[in-house]
């Protein structure tokens, strides 16, 4: 047989990396502001923020993702109540299906959130220094890096870019659908629906009660929802806690019994089983996942 080999198309090719910050702002940080010849994200993983980009102020609260571009004044402003986390990378790519990434901000679903953290877990290795100091101008190669470390610091971050155009530039979907969308999608009544339930996240709500809230039939509501989110009211209302769930757990303040009787649960056996259900692991298995991601590799360990 005669074969032939296909060349690799590369849509998106990240050429260098200038900074990885994971850090968290005091609630009245002060930052002038700059602009450089790269691009740089910034991603708000706790509290909330006001971004400067050029002229525009703009409001990012947890899972938001904006990205400035080459040459754009920006800064962060916080709101002085709340200490926000943000991942800040900044990069060079001259790949065109960047073109419409600093246009509108985005929000990172839970396989993107992974992405960011495994670029944070390589550059702890990859490179010398703190990575929670916003004035680092430049990254200092580890002496003992682990193989291939700064690879997948490129990789990891065409991965987040490529995932993110899917889903905001070309329609495609997740196989299973998330219930928080991205500012815009879904109609007013779906979404004043999601903020009426995120807003009743400690409680425990029927199908009935939710419906009769929101001056609706229970058919009604299902068919708005299924066709807005993916889901129904109650299989909603479930995603929303775990997802609180899993914030509670990454806060470490309480243990899984608190937590769930803080979302309203009627039982620990059955919070597990709906996290589990969610989540596909238990909760104590996702504490143990987010601890290793959140801890430092030794130098050199592979």
């Amino acid at each position: 047989m005669a074969y032939r080999s296909t060349r690799l198309r590369r849509e998106v090719s990240v050429q260098k990396i200038i900074s990885v910050h994971y850090f968290q702002y005091m609630s009245d940080f002060v930052f002038p502001g700059e602009s450089h010849d790269f691009w740089e994200l910034v991603c708000v993983d706790r509290g909330e923020i006001e971004a400067v980009a050029g002229s525009r102020r703009i409001a990012l609260k947890r899972g938001d993702i904006l990205f400035h571009r080459p040459g754009e004044f920006h800064n962060v402003v916080t709101n002085g109540k709340i200490s926000p986390s943000l991942v800040v990378i900044g990069f060079e790519c001259r790949s065109r299906c960047l073109e419409g990434f600093g246009d509108r901000v985005m929000t990172v679903q839970a396989g993107e959130k992974e992405l960011l953290a495994k670029i944070i877990l390589e550059a702890q290795g990859a490179f010398d220094g703190p990575l929670g100091d916003p004035y680092q101008e430049e990254l200092i190669p580890a002496k003992c890096p682990p193989f291939g470390a700064e690879q997948l610091i490129g990789r990891y971050l065409e991965e987040l870019i490529i995932c993110l155009y899917r889903r905001y530039f070309t329609g495609a979907r997740p196989d299973i659908p998330e219930p928080f969308r991205p500012e815009g999608e879904g109609d007013e009544t779906s979404r004043r629906i999601l903020r009426y339930l995120e807003e009743r996240v400690g409680e425990r709500l029927t199908l009935e009660q939710i419906a009769k809230d929101n001056l609706m039939g229970t058919s009604q509501l299902e068919k708005l929802l299924k066709k807005s989110w993916g889901c129904g009211a109650i299989e909603l209302f479930s995603r929303i806690k775990i997802d609180a769930a899993k914030q509670l757990i990454r806060d470490g303040q309480l243990n899984m019994t608190q937590i769930a009787d803080r979302l309203g649960y009627s039982s620990l056996y059955y919070f597990s089983r709906q996290f589990k259900k969610t989540a596909a692991m238990a909760p104590s298995e996702y504490a143990a996942s987010i601890r290793i991601l959140s801890e430092k590799r030794p130098r050199g360990e592979k």
